[in-house]
């Protein structure tokens, strides 16, 4: 399939209805800043700037479903508390999300609080009790899940070993499910697959896979063994094992392999990837799509997530940039845009409820300096944002020899950091109009426009948003690495080496 076929698919998927059965995990982040040791133990105090809910678990191959521009069904238990409660107000204001859940005062709801500095994770803290669930907590999420079928294009069982898929509440919904003709997909979790028997298809990664068949996975004639034994032993359609780095694999049953490597790209974070990977393969097959173009679609969303922090949802105009940016030949993934494309896709940031942030720059020799600045950014944030001088602009700024990369060069070069999430080329000398295009919450400039005036700061405070200034690293700058390339010693000899001979 071509990438304007791949295209095609994704403008036609409309907007499905898949049902998501599994367990449901409040997510709750803790954000803020370490700057000290503890007096009292040998660890980190974090001062905390803000706090968050996300959905997790199950609910996240729902949200990404939703991102994705389908419907969702969840069915799941929560337990009749307070987290339960913040639970369904997430769902609650979730567009296009039918939450159907079974209140249980058996166990708690399963809470699972992260924090983090700068955008790294320093502690996770689990808070739950798996204890087993009653038969009625079952009957009910039978009833609920039997009700979700109706209309769905496709069902996702998403198992994260927390008791409520169990092999008699997977073997009834797989049954019903097939009897409908509704495709199942199953997110299978411990080694034991016989409950997941009869589902169409199933997504472990390599290290499940190998776990779940005994089988070495480290070669791709590996991977296919353990697909096909998996296809045949559990009579599914196709075994779809994710590769990481190399992609993923789709083994059918009868038929050959077909493997599709990765999109090259930095790894941020991958947290919730199969999730991710999982929404988007079911979403693509509720929509009438075939397992392999699915799985390539599922393969660009999941490389979309890893470039970012968190369990976050992709958009669809997110993946059709991303596979438009992979056939132009680099990994921009979609960052560089015009303004306007640009305030689309801030919108369903907004509406996850993500952190802008906002820096701007000529970026003309990318240099250490540079990355430092950036991951400063990024830890100020959940999406940082670069306003990118033009040429004409540049030029303006620091003379008639400057730039040295031209803008297309130099956008390029920021978008495949994974701190950047977009990158627009403005042309005028200040970014003033481009700050109030963005509305970003956090502008950064550094730490020597501290004291001074700095374009859009009056707009972005007046919005309840902060200027923050980032540390300069000493001694590095484009402007002294151009004076070392002029002087001759920007790359001396190397001790113990002849210098090279220069051409007569």
């Amino acid at each position: 399939m071509s990438t304007a076929d791949l295209i095609h698919t994704i403008d036609k998927l409309a907007r499905p209805k898949v049902a998501v059965i599994g367990d449901l995990i409040l997510d709750h982040y803790v954000f803020g800043n370490v700057s000290r040791i503890s007096p009292e133990a040998p660890i980190p105090v974090l001062h905390v700037q803000r706090e968050e809910d996300r959905l997790g678990g199950a609910a996240n191959v729902a949200a990404n479903i939703l991102s994705l521009g389908g419907r969702a069904t969840l069915v799941g238990v929560l337990g009749s508390d307070e987290p339960g409660a913040r639970f369904r107000a997430l769902a609650d204001q979730s567009a296009g999300l039918s939450l159907q859940d079974v209140r249980t005062s058996g166990r708690p709801t399963v809470l699972k609080t992260r924090m983090v500095s700068q955008n790294q994770q320093m502690l996770r803290v689990d808070r739950e009790s798996l204890g087993t669930l009653t038969q009625q907590d079952h009957a009910g999420i039978l009833k609920r899940a039997g009700a979700a079928l109706k209309g769905a294009g496709a069902v996702v069982l998403s198992d994260y070993a927390k008791g409520v898929i169990t092999p008699e509440s997977a073997r009834a919904v797989i049954k019903a499910a097939r009897a409908q003709n509704v495709p199942v997909i199953v997110d299978p979790k411990g080694r034991d697959y016989s409950r997941y028997q009869g589902a169409t298809a199933i997504t472990p990664n390599r290290s499940e896979a190998e776990a779940a068949t005994g089988m070495d996975c480290g070669t791709m004639e590996g991977v296919e063994r353990a697909g096909r034994k998996l296809a045949a032993d559990l009579g599914l359609e196709a075994a779809v094992i994710t590769l990481s780095a190399q992609g993923v694999a789709v083994i059918p049953r009868k038929g050959e392999m077909a493997h599709f490597p990765a999109q090259a790209r930095s790894v941020y974070d991958v947290t919730g990837a199969g999730d991710t990977f999982i929404a988007a393969f079911a979403m693509s097959v509720a929509a009438g799509a075939d397992f392999n173009t699915a799985a390539r679609l599922a393969n660009y969303a999941g490389g979309l997530k890893v470039g970012r922090f968190g369990a976050v949802a992709i958009t669809r105009e997110e993946l059709r940039r991303c596979v438009i940016s992979a056939h132009e030949g680099y990994d921009h993934a979609g960052k560089v845009l015009p303004a306007d494309q640009l305030a689309t896709a801030l919108q369903q940031h907004r509406k996850r409820g993500e952190r802008i942030v906002f820096t701007n720059g000529c970026f003309d020799l990318l240099h250490q300096g540079h990355v430092t600045y950036l991951n400063f950014c990024r830890g100020q944030g959940d999406v940082v944002v670069i306003g990118l001088n033009s040429d004409a602009s540049v030029r303006r700024l620091k003379g008639p020899t400057r730039p040295l990369n031209d803008s297309e060069a130099r956008a390029r070069v920021l978008a495949a950091l994974a701190d950047v999430h977009y990158v627009t080329v403005f042309e005028e000398d200040t970014p003033e109009a481009l700050i109030e295009v963005v509305a970003p919450d956090v502008l950064v400039k550094g730490e020597d426009w501290s004291g001074k005036t700095v374009a859009g700061a009056r707009f972005v405070e007046g919005r309840g948003g902060k200027v923050v200034f980032a540390p300069f690293v000493a001694g590095k700058s484009t402007t002294s690495l151009i004076d070392k390339a002029k002087s001759g010693t920007v790359n001396p000899a190397a001790p113990g080496r002849r210098p090279a001979r220069r051409g007569r």
